[in-house]
Parts: structure tokens; C-alpha cells; sequence
């Protein structure tokens, strides 16, 4: 189980406007590229996919730019990836009809350990992940006598 880059870049670029949630103002392509390292014409696409999904909203205009949908508690980082990726991580399944006992055990456990995983990912929203940076941030700040 690994995150795709695509997936990587939506995450920073979702956590970057959950940063930004609170001012109320939408942030620019360029901005959110610049703060998160992300390629413009990609974040465009990735931003673009999550419009479509319900997961962010678009103003236009000068001032204009992207902004969360809802608030940062309530998108979880499982709604990021499935929106993404295009897929439901727990309920893809490929079976055939040739599959031995060895190999269904196998895909019983590999099952297993997607829903595991995506617990765990539903369980951890964008502010979850700002809280922990922030807590990150203080603690290599820290000085000690």
C-alpha cells in the first residue's frame, strides 16, 4: 500500500486550505503551488477533480481562488484519496473464478488490511493533520537549557 504522488499533492493542497479556512478568503493556485512545492498546471487538474467531488468550491473573479467546501473536521484524508484515485479502497475487488484456497485466504487478509487502512484514514481529517503539524512545528521550536 502506497500513496500515489496524485494523492500526496491533494492531501498538501487540501491541508493548505484548511490552514487558510478560518480567514475565509480563497487562495490562489499560484499561492497554494508555492506553499506546498506542487506544479501549477497539475494542482490545477488536482483542484479541478476536487470541485467535481464536493470537496472544495471556486470563486472568481480577482480575489478569487479555491476554498474548502466544508469545514477542515469534517473532510477526512479517506475522502481525499477516494476522490482522487477514483476508487472505493475497500470495496474494489477482483475475483475470478479459478482462484484457489491459497490465493482467497490471501486476498481475505489483503482485504483485511485495506479496511484496516482505511479506518484509519477516515478516522484523520485536515484539521486533525493541521493540529498534528502544528504540534510538529512547536516542538522543533523548542529550546532547552
Amino acid at each position: 500500500m502506497e500513496l500515489s504522488l496524485k494523492s500526496e499533492y491533494a492531501i498538501l493542497a487540501m491541508v493548505e486550505l484548511a490552514k487558510h479556512f478560518a480567514i475565509d478568503q480563497p487562495m490562489q493556485i499560484r499561492q497554494i503551488s508555492a506553499q506546498q512545492n506542487i506544479p501549477d498546471r497539475y494542482l490545477e487538474q488536482l483542484l479541478a477533480t476536487l470541485k467535481r467531488q464536493g470537496l472544495v468550491k471556486s470563486q472568481r473573479g480577482s480575489k478569487g481562488g479555491y476554498i474548502l467546501a466544508r469545514e477542515p473536521w469534517e473532510i477526512s484524508l479517506l475522502e481525499i484519496i477516494q476522490g482522487i484515485e477514483g476508487c472505493d479502497l475497500v470495496n474494489d475487488k477482483c475475483k475470478s473464478e479459478q482462484d484457489n484456497t491459497s490465493i482467497l485466504v490471501i486476498r481475505e487478509v489483503w482485504e483485511a488490511s485495506q479496511k484496516a487502512a482505511a479506518a484509519v484514514l477516515n478516522d484523520c481529517t485536515l484539521k486533525d493533520i493541521c493540529d498534528r503539524q502544528r504540534q510538529r512545528q512547536i516542538a522543533t521550536t523548542m529550546y532547552y537549557i
